[in-house]
């Protein structure tokens, strides 16, 4: 009963409405749902609600989902839609190497004449030689590969 004290989850009689439509109507993500049916068996706006291993044992998840989402709902400042949601990611949690730049230098370099002694280039001779050009990052040969088949460049 210790979340409801921090974070009680109080729903307005819209906020309820469109909850319950999610979990009884249309087609959604099984989280979705299930988020759903959290907030509003810990809604505290209904009339008292029983404890958190209750409420668990009742909707079939663990007390720290219901945790979670009551935590999720006071940092969303109440917001129903943005609880139940998946969150967005804000942006990817590597950079790219492979730049525009990158992309036409590597192109250029397959397009141009092979070193002396081969008669075509390769993923990997082009591995090589990517690795001895400075401003270009070390690709490997399979994101070469990937590279040269997204622009339609064909090594012949």
């Amino acid at each position: 009963m210790g979340s409801q004290k921090k974070r009680p989850v109080v729903l307005t009689a819209r906020d309820r409405e469109e909850l319950v439509r999610v979990t009884t109507t249309g087609v959604h993500p099984a989280s979705v749902i299930r988020r759903a049916r959290v907030l509003l068996a810990l809604d505290t706006s209904a009339g008292e609600i029983g404890s958190q291993e209750v409420i668990a044992a009742r909707l079939g998840v663990s007390g720290e989902t219901l945790r979670l989402v009551a935590k999720r709902f006071t940092e969303t400042g109440g917001d129903v839609h943005a609880t139940i949601a998946r969150k967005k990611r804000d942006l990817p949690p590597v950079p790219s190497p492979v730049t525009g730049e990158v992309e036409a230098r590597l192109i250029a370099m397959a397009c141009s004449q092979p070193p002396q002694g081969y008669a075509r280039w390769s993923l990997r001779l082009l591995e090589k030689h990517v690795a001895l050009v400075e401003d270009i990052p070390d690709l490997d040969h399979s994101t070469i590969g990937r590279i040269l088949k997204k622009r339609n460049c064909v090594l012949t």
